[in-house]
């Protein structure tokens, strides 16, 4: 049955690769863990914010904000699924 709710790309994501099942390898989490933004994506971020929270954002801006959001909601769920397997691992961050 179908559930009479929106779920967010973040909530499906979730589902797909929630730190629940901590099933990955040493080495695949050690280089999950070793994603970050570059500085010019930081830059281009912080920017954004910026513009959003002086009301001067554009729509073409937002989106890009927006983009931004979902993909370092998606690496937060990858990293968490990271430390997990780490943690129970016995393996140390």
């Amino acid at each position: 049955m179908i559930k009479a709710v929106s779920l967010s790309e973040a909530e499906i994501l979730e589902e797909l690769v929630g730190p629940a099942d901590s099933s990955l390898s040493r080495r695949v989490a050690q280089e999950l863990l070793s994603l970050e933004f570059s500085v010019a994506a930081k830059e281009t971020i912080r920017e954004l914010l910026q513009k959003n929270n002086a009301g001067t954002i554009t729509d073409v801006e937002q989106e890009t904000l927006q983009n931004y959001t979902r993909v370092g909601q998606f690496l937060d769920l990858l990293q968490a699924k990271a430390r997990l397997s780490l943690m129970q691992s016995g393996s140390s961050l």
